[in-house]
């Protein structure tokens, strides 16, 4: 009998452990769900929701909790746990590094670009990142992967995928040219010298393509990547110079022919090959041509009285030799607060946005410009935008107070974006198409 007792005891106590975890784990998912659902309700009334571009969408039939895509990513509150399955939170947070979609066990991630109301414009390629113009190649940012990692790999790919079909009884001077000396371009020239290729990397400006137009300072890499000839680089919390040396030795070391600032003006395809040419006046012949360019073909301008002024900037190079300005920033994207952060240090900077709120900032950004503001380091105006820019003062309309603001200014720096280069692509014979909500990395099943 006692020893019945006994192995009552033992059961009753291994059951109300078992029912305790269990009730502390049920409370905790509800706990956490209710965490993730306020979240969503912040990012909805902030604009933070709803994606911008490249964004993972979620099978929650397939979903399995694990956790893994909210491990995977760099990034804060894109992906939660609600209601015990993955959602998205803060989709304009997405840089579309696709670590979630690599992350996950069960494939149940897939990557989109544009929604069915925000279209996307990209120029029209293949699975081996060939155009709708045989021989020509599109790789990295243009082609909606901007992120440094995965524009490494595409510019990878493209070279492993027309090194296949790469005829070299074709006559021309290179079996490939190059365009764009970034993350895209760098890495296909290192994979074309892999390949044993002959080929010519054209930039317009220089080593590092848009990554060279970063703030100093500004963080480039927030990922490791493999990069062809070199092998794993491990760089987290890595600035541009640290990231452009880098470069500038492995190409170096990899003898890489480059031509910095010959900005490409024509491609032309022929019977045989391609003819490109730049605006030096250089002619080239290529069998095949990777187009490594971004998207930012030219800055978006304002068109206001003033702009073709000489204190007007569409990119920021040497923050630290700025001093003592009445400094004007225009714009709410990443680069514009980057920007006005560095200037702020030893500048009085006013920054102008168009919209009443910051939509679309990566976390550490928009901590550190509300705390910019709050201590008054940095004076922003919502809703506000420029109408006018003089030699020495600027005006600025705000919506709420109905009239225009006359601030005296020394310099203006406008950061509105870039517009795609499509005459350059339309004239090669590039489609250009708009993508609403179109999957653009996904899982074969």
């Amino acid at each position: 009998m006692e020893v019945l007792i006994e192995k009552l005891i033992i059961y009753s106590s291994v059951t109300i452990f078992i029912v305790g975890i269990i009730l502390f784990y049920l409370y905790k998912q509800k706990r956490d769900s209710r965490i993730v659902e306020a979240k969503i309700a912040i990012a909805k009334e902030e604009g933070l929701h709803e994606p911008v571009t490249l964004h993972p969408v979620i099978d929650v039939n397939s979903c399995i909790r694990s956790g893994a895509c909210i491990s995977a990513c760099p990034e804060k509150d894109i992906i939660g746990i609600k209601d015990g399955k993955a959602t998205i939170i803060n989709a304009s947070h997405c840089v579309g590094h696709g670590a979630c979609f690599h992350a996950c066990p069960v494939q149940a991630i897939t990557l989109y670009i544009g929604t069915e109301k925000r279209g996307v414009e990209l120029p029209h390629v293949n699975q081996t990142f060939e155009s709708n113009v045989p021989g020509v190649y599109i790789a990295g940012e243009m082609g909606g992967m901007g992120l440094i990692k995965n524009s490494v790999e595409q510019g990878k790919q493209a070279v492993e995928n027309l090194t296949k079909k790469l005829d070299k009884n074709v006559e021309a001077q290179y079996d490939l040219i190059i365009v764009g000396a970034g993350p895209a371009g760098i890495s296909a020239s290192l994979t074309a010298k892999r390949n044993k290729l002959d080929a010519l990397l054209l930039e317009q400006d220089s080593l590092g393509g848009t990554v060279f137009t970063f703030p100093r300072s500004k963080i480039v890499m927030t990922a490791a990547m493999e990069l062809p000839l070199h092998g794993k680089i491990k760089l987290f919390e890595t600035s541009k110079l640290e990231l452009l040396n880098l470069w500038t030795d492995v190409l170096t070391r990899n003898e890489i022919n480059m031509k910095e600032h010959s900005k490409v003006e024509s491609i032309t395809p022929t019977d045989k090959h391609f003819v490109v040419r730049t605006l030096k006046g250089d002619e080239f012949t290529s069998r095949k041509v990777i187009l490594a360019i971004g998207r930012r073909g030219s800055p978006r301008k304002l068109n206001v009285p003033g702009e073709e002024s000489t204190k007007v900037a569409y990119r920021l190079l040497e923050p630290e030799i700025v001093q003592g300005k009445n400094i004007v920033v225009v714009g709410g994207g990443d680069s514009a607060i980057e920007s006005a952060l560095l200037l702020a240090d030893q500048n009085r900077v006013t920054l102008s946005y168009r919209s009443d709120v910051f939509g679309r900032l990566k976390p550490k950004n928009n901590e550190k410009i509300k705390a910019a503001i709050s201590s008054g380091k940095i004076n922003v105006l919502y809703n506000s935008g420029l109408t006018l820019i003089e030699d020495h003062q600027v005006k600025i309309a705000v919506k709420e107070e109905e009239k225009e603001l006359v601030l005296e200014n020394d310099l203006v720096y406008i950061f509105a974006g870039g517009e795609l280069p499509t005459q350059f692509l339309e004239k090669i014979g590039i489609r250009i198409t708009k993508k609403f909500g179109e999957a653009i990395l996904k899982h074969e099943k």
